[in-house]
């Protein structure tokens, strides 16, 4: 795999965000630099208050600092920073398996946008000892494929390969771990090009500790989940929120002329005044619903052109 990069002339840069990773980044380092022997390894420094950056340092990885606390803020930064044709992301905690990074990078280089480490198909839920993350990977990988219609295994993972064009037109929005979620959710609205490659999940070696807040991130990537939804299915979201809340309008709206047909006196005002607005509200919603859809629509077209002119711009 080294030799094709050479006779291309391909630059792989190989990115991983490190918060307090001492115990591992060292060996994580070391195993990216044996399966990519042609590859820069970054290790950007999240604060950290351990010897993480002495030691990546120490095994030839170039190390930068990033003071915004949160992955998010270090995947944006990484994505600014460095140019290369392809990108390898992992973490610095030894969970993925870099001998699995020649293939992914062989992907890239067939013409998927984005590769994604596949963890829930081989050994994630017999390694990962925390239910309620597996619980919340279930939870999240059904929504997400059932609103876009999709067949993503693994939507949270943080091992991924990338081309040049998916690096710099993907906006980083998010600022902590939810930043996984958001990458895929993008890809999927933008109909970008997929490809989920199987790796072997490895639980963290003991003295190594995890900074994922069970509650805390799972209710950062609910809210992400149900931010992006609103923004890039709007007309689902809107038309469902608007026609649930006509329909209940029209129901008593029903009621009470149902009343003035049987008696000829209105006895309920206030439910109906109530009724009336509840079909006007639901009304609008569906009205923003189609509106938003069509800015919407426009954003995917611009963003098809963007990606083409960086495209363009990088061959020539």
């Amino acid at each position: 795999m080294s030799d094709q990069f050479e006779n291309q002339n391909l630059s792989v840069a190989v990115l991983l965000p490190c918060y307090n990773e001492e115990v591992t980044i060292g060996k994580v380092v070391r195993d990216f630099k044996a399966s990519l022997p042609g590859a820069a390894v970054y290790v950007y420094d999240n604060n950290s208050t351990d010897r993480t950056a002495e030691i990546a340092a120490a095994e030839g990885a170039i190390v930068r600092k990033e003071p915004r606390q949160g992955k998010g803020n270090v995947i944006r930064a990484m994505f600014e920073d460095i140019d290369a044709d392809v990108y390898v992301m992992a973490d610095g905690d030894d969970t993925y398996p870099a001998d699995a990074a020649p293939a992914m990078v062989a992907k890239v280089l067939e013409g998927y946008d984005m590769v994604i480490g596949d963890r829930l198909s081989s050994t994630y839920f017999q390694e990962n000892k925390r239910p309620f993350h597996n619980f919340g990977n279930r939870l999240v990988r059904g929504s997400i494929n059932g609103l876009f219609g999709a067949h993503v295994t693994d939507i949270m993972t943080g091992y991924r390969a990338f081309n040049f064009t998916f690096v710099k037109t993907y906006p980083v929005l998010s600022r902590g771990f939810e930043v996984e979620t958001e990458m895929t959710i993008h890809s999927l609205n933008n109909n970008l090009r997929l490809y989920e490659m199987p790796i072997q999940y490895r639980d963290r070696p003991e003295g190594s500790v995890s900074k994922l807040d069970t509650v805390g991130d799972g209710i950062k990537v609910m809210s992400t989940i149900f931010r992006m939804i609103r923004e890039y299915k709007p007309l689902p979201f809107f038309g469902g929120l608007g026609l649930i809340i006509g329909i209940v309008g029209i129901v008593l709206c029903g009621t009470v002329t149902f009343e003035f047909a049987k008696t000829g006196v209105v006895t309920h005002f206030p439910t109906l005044i109530g009724a009336v607005m509840l079909v006007i509200a639901g009304l609008l919603l569906i009205i923003a619903g189609i509106i938003l859809d069509v800015m919407a629509k426009n954003d995917r077209k611009t963003f098809v052109i963007d990606t083409n002119k960086i495209a363009y711009n990088k061959r020539h």
